[in-house]
């Protein structure tokens, strides 16, 4: 009976295909949008999570602040060494300190960022080395004229193939290269693009760069295993007794979390996606109450062919399961033209805006069973009423 009423349901919406397809408008809009600010916002929120894993996992980054107006002092090397050893949970802390130069290598010429590192940061930035080596003992203790290019610098000043063990130049500078880093995140530091450096060892950078001793930053990578807030807490002492702030002065350094930035990004985009997702299914709303409205005018178009059918042994039943099937399968179809919509849609988007797109079937699918249960909820009542028709007032109807 049920392959029937499907077969009876399928021949109805054909023969009012116009009308079949704008009464499922609302649903087909409504699973479109849902599926799509989905699909959006997970890879929204890859996308930033990509950029926050440039800066390391489990990493606190300290940096100075001015108080007031005033320049903040810098950091020393000792105040590194400190926190790596007086602080539980601290795997490592590394400096660094950067500055602008001309990179010039073979008659071509890039200005690009020189930021001095140690083994240590690269660890707790997820600095990976692609090709080559990353600097050794010896380098990173001498200060040796040595090193490591992002992509972006290949790319505009070296041949393919022919980099490592290449002498350039960097401002004043001659080192060679020993190593080239992996693809990072695009987003660096103030809009900066994370590919478009060269590192050298943290020594080397502050004699012959910035002139100075100090690092312009640090980060501090923690045991996971340890509460972060335990050891921020820790730290904000420690630097504040080193840096002689008084009770009720401000500090003159800031610490970022990257553990608290990725969690409040979730929340944000997650809260956002939830937000704009439940307005886009307010057009299912909308969609269910058309469906309702366009089976109540066929339950009046075919009075007399329900009257027929009860005259002629049909059950109440059997009436109202098959106008109930012809909602479903209006809503269902609605429902997957909506998913074909929304993954076209999703992947333009997505390629326009340039965000990863990250197809998820399990709102797909969630979505189209709930097209049906809509299917089921708004025709129920027109498939109850044709039901209830009177058979011989059904067939004096004109």
């Amino acid at each position: 009976m049920f392959g029937a009423t499907l077969l009876l349901a399928f021949r109805e919406i054909r023969r009012h295909l116009l009308r079949s397809f704008l009464t499922t408008l609302g649903i087909i809009i409504g699973v479109a949008a849902v599926i799509t600010m989905v699909t959006l916002g997970r890879g929204l929120t890859a996308d930033v999570q990509e950029d926050i894993a440039g800066l390391g996992s489990n990493v606190f980054i300290v940096f100075p602040e001015s108080v007031e107006g005033r320049a903040p002092p810098p950091f020393e090397d000792a105040d590194i060494r400190a926190v790596e050893r007086q602080i539980p949970g601290v795997v490592s802390a590394a400096g660094t300190a950067q500055t602008g130069a001309t990179a010039f290598h073979n008659g071509q010429d890039w200005r690009t960022s020189v930021q001095g590192a140690d083994p240590a940061f690269f660890a707790a930035q997820s600095i990976d080395v692609e090709e080559g080596r990353g600097f050794n003992a010896q380098e990173v203790e001498s200060g040796e004229a040595v090193c490591i290019l992002g992509t972006k610098v290949v790319d505009e000043i070296f041949v393919e193939g022919e980099v490592l063990g290449e002498q350039m130049r960097i401002g004043n500078v001659s080192c060679q290269v020993i190593g080239t880093v992996g693809e990072r995140s695009s987003g660096g530091g103030g809009g900066q693009d994370a590919n478009d450096v060269v590192f050298m060892p943290l020594k080397t950078v502050q004699r012959r760069f910035t002139g100075a001793g100090n690092v312009q930053f640090f980060v501090v990578k923690y045991d996971d295993s340890y509460t972060n807030s335990s050891i921020q807490q820790q730290l904000i002492d420690l630097l504040r007794e080193r840096r002689v702030i008084q009770e009720g002065e401000n500090n003159d350094f800031n610490i970022v979390d990257t553990a608290d930035i990725n969690e409040t990004v979730n929340n944000v985009t997650g809260t956002m996606t939830a937000v704009v997702t439940v307005i886009a299914a307010i057009s299912l709303l909308v969609g269910g109450i058309g469906i309702m409205n366009i089976m109540l005018v066929s339950v009046t178009e075919r009075t007399r062919e329900i009257g027929i059918r009860l005259a002629i042994g049909a059950l109440a039943k059997e009436v109202r399961m098959q106008f109930l099937t012809e909602a479903v399968v209006l809503c269902c179809f609605g429902g997957l033209l909506g998913i074909l919509l929304a993954l076209g849609l999703s992947m333009s988007l997505a390629n326009a805006i340039d965000l990863p797109f990250l197809f998820d079937p399990v709102v797909n699918i969630v979505s189209f069973v709930f097209s049906a249960i809509m299917g089921v909820i708004f025709g129920y009542y027109p498939a109850h009423r044709a039901s209830k028709l009177d058979p011989i007032d059904a067939l004096r109807h004109e």
